[in-house]
């Protein structure tokens, strides 16, 4: 909104010197994420009084998991991603380039997933049980939204000249000209890619600050990926595929951080509120939609590699003991796993957490090794 006002007082050749920082990209990234955190944080207290209220026994605990989340974590507010939400919204608002339809296409996706988080969690809260909405409503609803995002991405988002037919071709990391056109299936593959990184977020949202901070480092790099991206210049240098407009997704990217720190502030051990499908549901598609923009929808498979372990946990545990009655790992999602094998809520946390920061390396490695 705010670069609206720098691009009329442009045209009308007036000079505020103030608001010419308002064309900087990075300048409004980072304001993006100050406000987004500012936000995020300002709503706390009060609004997890009033989820407590509300929600009176809070988020049901799975009774035949971990025994000691029964005591500990009983009685603690469940969707605070509504305060991850509400900076990410409010800081893109202010900050983006309002006529970019990535933008639109981003903040399509993580509203409509928040929703349905919401319902999902509403479910839960209302039915005390932890199961919510049936898993065949989910998905049908996250692939209808993700094919109507893939779909306006192909017929809208702006073409380059030196790259024609990109809007429908998948890039392969590691190599300089491995590119192919999936021509219309492009649009299976975006929402497989967006629906399954969003579910894959939302079974790693299990312990406290285990699943917000590394979406932060996940958005971190995507937005410098998409800043990059988004510059012929860089991209030239880079030899990486330019991407026209998608450097605005960065303003996103900051938003998502500075929304996820804010919330961190109340979630961080012990917990005074959880994430919930509304925050992990909407931050996973909007990962999954930063990556198809960008066209790095296969680095965000090495990026976000922690949250595919998670959702490859719970494939594996599930159709292994299907198949023969037993179970790969003491318990699915991983991170349960080595709960049970003695280690410490915290210690599992901040292992994960270095996982997602050396995968995130590795991601940005992509860039130049081609």
């Amino acid at each position: 909104m705010l670069y609206f006002l720098y691009e009329w007082l442009a045209r009308g050749q007036e000079h505020v010197p103030l608001l010419n920082l308002l064309k900087y990209l990075t300048f409004r990234t980072g304001m993006a994420m100050l406000t987004a955190y500012i936000v995020a944080v300002a709503m706390g207290s009060r609004f997890i009084r009033w989820m407590k209220a509300k929600q009176g026994k809070g988020q049901p605990i799975r009774t035949d998991g971990i025994a000691r989340h029964v005591t500990e974590k009983a009685g603690t507010p469940t969707m605070g991603g509504f305060m991850i939400l509400a900076g990410l919204f409010v800081g893109a608002i202010l900050w983006a380039d309002l006529s970019n339809i990535h933008v639109w296409v981003v903040l399509l996706i993580t509203g409509s997933y928040g929703v349905l988080g919401f319902m999902d969690d509403y479910a839960k809260v209302t039915k005390q049980t932890t199961a919510g909405l049936s898993s065949v409503q989910k998905l049908i609803a996250q692939f209808a939204v993700a094919i109507i995002a893939a779909v306006l991405l192909i017929l809208f988002a702006p073409r380059s000249e030196m790259a024609p037919g990109m809007e429908t071709s998948l890039v392969f990391p590691f190599f300089k000209t491995l590119v192919i056109n999936l021509g219309w299936f492009y649009v299976a593959f975006a929402a497989v890619t967006i629906a399954g990184f969003s579910n894959a977020v939302n079974l790693t949202d299990g312990l406290d600050g285990l699943a917000i901070v590394p979406v932060m480092i996940a958005a971190a790099t995507f937005g410098l990926i998409t800043y990059l991206v988004g510059n012929y210049k860089f991209a030239d240098y880079l030899n990486l595929h330019f991407a026209p407009g998608v450097g605005e997704l960065a303003v996103l990217c900051g938003a998502i951080i500075g929304g996820g720190m804010g919330f961190l502030w109340y979630n961080a051990p012990p917990a005074k509120i959880f994430m919930g499908d509304t925050g992990s549901l909407a931050l996973g598609g909007a990962l999954g939609a930063i990556a198809v923009c960008s066209k790095h929808e296969l680095v965000l498979g090495i990026v976000g590699g922690l949250f595919v372990a998670e959702a490859l946990s719970v494939i594996i545990q599930v159709g292994y003991f299907k198949k023969t009655g037993k179970r790969v790992f003491l318990m699915a999602p991983i991170h349960h796993h080595f709960e049970k094998l003695g280690w410490p809520e915290s210690t599992v946390v901040i292992r994960f957490w270095i996982v997602a920061m050396m995968l995130s390396f590795i991601g940005l490695a992509t860039l130049k090794l081609r």
